[in-house]
């Protein structure tokens, strides 16, 4: 009888992780297409007038836009998800990515419809961080609610590694998009990738459509501790938590994001090949892809704050050696540079993020809760970087204001997480605040818990 529990368990816990994987895949796959098409091309499509400095800088402005609305994603896609329903808000979170990212394929350049093109693309990256301020707390939040206790960071991962699949999948189109004359990559060659993934949408909702709600999930609704009013709870008496888990994505989002959008102009600026940079974030994310579950294990059996801490470390250390070996303009260099920044120093940063998040929460809020820390994270630490970067790159001579950019990154994390509470052994199912004396619930949670 054991035995039988136990297998239908482990398929159970499988099925959902996948869709979650696939689902972030698909998400952060359109998240990227947009950030390499920012760096490469809409600059000269969508702000022709403006010098190419300008330009790069109004397209990288246009690739923050997503952060901005992903807070308020967060908001609506968390208050449903703690009231209504965790399922129904990944599949709509995924539908509204979707057509986000097709939209943008299909749309008129500055050529063709003047200041109208620029107003569309914005548009459209709102619909997108909208839908992917919905997506990440969603899919985290299956995989570590339908995990078992000692497999919770594990399990967890598995979405986390849907952002270096999306992004190796992003950047090998690209790479192919690339061989082609400029005059048909600014045409039409730019549009395939993000048409493409109207394909990996079905995919992703054919499988998201036949996953349950978690158990921890069910049990809230079965005993109505449903919180009214979620986000205004988690503000009221989490705001610590919520502040606590904006800090720890710095050490991961900075980096990430130097690395894999900023990197794409600063190696042309400096006379590096884009397919050399291309091919270099397509191999470290490709690793990443088994480094990342490699250290969420390690976090299952020492803690979510020595791994992240030890990630904090490692990124403060990078953050002048990563410039060093991109200015070498040595090929074997770059590639490293890129294996230490995201391989190494981002999984062991992002990864334990899915369970060390969501765990600051109790149940009833969790939804809104992770997904409100993790978007303002991203607002701060992730939507400004190519824009800054950029700037400081054009004020400054040299990388230094740079790798010093990561490295306090990095420092503000290690605070961040030094202070958290360490949260594995926790049983997060239960981690509820019971309902006031007297009130109906309060007999009914107890019901439910013997039961």
């Amino acid at each position: 009888m054991s035995t039988s529990t136990t297998d239908t368990r482990d398929v159970s816990i499988t099925k959902v992780a996948v869709a979650s994987l696939i689902g972030t895949t698909i998400e952060f796959y359109d998240f990227f297409i947009f950030g390499t098409a920012a760096a490469l091309v809409f600059g000269k499509l969508f702000f022709p007038d403006l010098n190419p400095l300008a330009g790069t800088l109004a397209a990288f402005a246009t690739f923050g836009v997503a952060f901005a609305a992903r807070p308020l994603g967060a908001v609506i896609f968390g208050h449903f998800g703690d009231r209504l329903s965790r399922k129904r808000m990944l599949v709509t979170s995924l539908l509204m990515m979707g057509l986000g990212t097709i939209a943008i394929g299909l749309l008129p350049t500055y050529a063709h419809v003047g200041i109208l093109a620029p107003v569309l693309l914005v548009l459209c990256r709102l619909l997108q961080g909208l839908a992917l301020g919905g997506e990440w707390g969603g899919a985290v939040l299956m995989a570590v609610e339908h995990a078992p206790a000692n497999r919770r960071a594990f399990y967890g991962s598995w979405p986390q590694i849907g952002v270096p699949l999306g992004l190796v999948l992003a950047t090998g189109l690209f790479y192919l998009i690339q061989q082609l004359p400029e005059a048909q990559l600014e045409s039409w060659g730019w549009r395939v990738p993000f048409l493409a993934s109207g394909l990996l949408v079905a995919v992703g909702l054919y499988i998201r459509l036949k996953i349950e709600d978690s158990p921890a999930f069910k049990k809230i609704k079965a005993t109505r501790q449903e919180e009214r009013f979620p986000a205004a709870t988690v503000f009221r008496e989490d705001g610590p938590s919520v502040l606590l888990g904006a800090l720890s994505v710095a050490a991961a989002n900075v980096p990430f994001y130097m690395a894999t959008v900023f990197a794409l102009t600063y190696g042309v600026d400096e006379g590096v090949s884009r397919n050399t940079v291309l091919g270099a974030v397509c191999i470290a994310s490709l690793i990443q892809m088994f480094t990342m579950p490699l250290a969420t294990g390690l976090c299952d059996k020492f803690g979510r704050r020595p791994v992240l801490l030890t990630g904090c470390a490692l990124t403060v250390l990078m953050g002048f050696p990563f410039f060093w070996l991109l200015d070498t303009h040595n090929t074997a260099a770059i590639y490293l540079a890129l294996i230490i920044a995201l391989p190494l120093c981002h999984a062991l940063s992002y990864g334990p993020q899915a369970s060390f998040i969501p765990e600051l929460f109790p149940t009833q809020l969790r939804y809104s809760g992770a997904g409100i820390a993790y978007t303002l994270g991203g607002l701060l630490f992730s939507a400004p970087v190519p824009f800054v970067a950029t700037a400081l790159l054009d004020r400054f001579e040299g990388a230094s204001p740079l790798a010093l950019y990561i490295m306090v990154a990095g420092v503000l994390t290690f605070v961040a997480v030094a202070i958290a509470r360490e949260t594995r052994q926790d049983d997060i199912a239960w981690s509820t605040r019971p309902a006031p004396p007297g009130d109906p619930r309060a007999a009914a949670a107890l019901v439910a818990y013997d039961a």
